[in-house]
């Protein structure tokens, strides 16, 4: 699939839907109820599903050649899909299976030593907004890599990234929420809503790690049980719409995005 193909499908897939900055989330939106995937994610049995849903651990799989990030139970159960970017030819997104063992609520930003784009660059508190890591990072190979919310949210569907997995930011809250109840940390979404409302930086360590798996093109079974993506849980309300970041992106240990 061409990044352009990608973009279409990212457009349309979100058609309808309002963007929320981070700044909006930490501002503390206001937020419809739960969408009904994410009760399946988090292990509700509800009505038309198999009660043995809920049995299937969560696993996550992102695809870059389609520049998609599935949330899935066992290997049948399509959960959720998302349109993310992924690294660019100079800055791949490393392949194979990983383990998450670790999310950072309200990161900061510190620019990379070692890194020639980021000479100049200052570090970013939480909430800042310049600081090119929004909501949530979620660590699949420490300390480089990272699936963490964006600000430049016109990048999701390309290869834009310095290799970590760039998400909406209000997309990322969902998966990490998800993540932490499948590794053993079960918050509800008003505990995500008054973290982000309070905006201190918090480190959540799983106490089971969750599997993901980063392919180039998609498998037969998730091609198979492939679902349009539609997120009613998004905020609603006043509020400006995502900028993208003019600070740059970090790119190099611990800071890769």
């Amino acid at each position: 699939m061409t990044q352009q193909t990608g973009k279409k499908r990212r457009l349309s897939r979100r058609a309808g839907i309002g963007i929320a900055a981070a700044a909006i989330l930490v501002a503390g939106a206001t937020f419809v109820s739960q969408p009904r995937w994410l009760d399946r994610a988090l292990g509700a049995v509800i009505p038309g599903a198999s009660a043995d849903d809920a049995s299937q651990p969560v696993n996550l799989w992102a695809i870059t050649g389609t520049h998609e990030l599935y949330i899935m139970r066992g290997q049948t159960d399509t959960v959720h899909i998302y349109d993310v970017a992924t690294g660019t030819t100079r800055y791949p997104t490393p392949k194979g299976t990983f383990r998450i063992r670790k999310i950072v609520w309200n990161p900061g930003w510190t620019p990379p030593p070692d890194a020639d784009w980021a000479r100049g660059k200052r570090a970013r508190g939480p909430g800042d907004p310049g600081n090119p890591m929004k909501v949530a990072k979620i660590f699949f190979k420490e300390p480089d890599y990272y699936i963490h919310g964006t600000g430049d949210t016109n990048s999701l569907g390309w290869d834009a990234s310095h290799g970590c997995i760039r998400m909406h930011p209000d997309d990322v809250a969902r998966v990490a929420q998800v993540v932490m109840n499948a590794g053993g940390v079960a918050h509800d979404w008003d505990w995500v809503k008054r973290t982000l409302h309070i905006g201190d930086t918090r480190t959540i360590n799983l106490k089971q790690p969750v599997t993901l798996t980063v392919a180039g093109d998609l498998p037969e079974f998730l091609l198979a049980g492939r679902k349009p993506a539609a997120d009613p849980g998004v905020a609603t309300g006043a509020g400006a719409a995502a900028t993208s970041s003019s600070s740059g992106e970090a790119a190099g240990p611990g800071n890769r995005n």
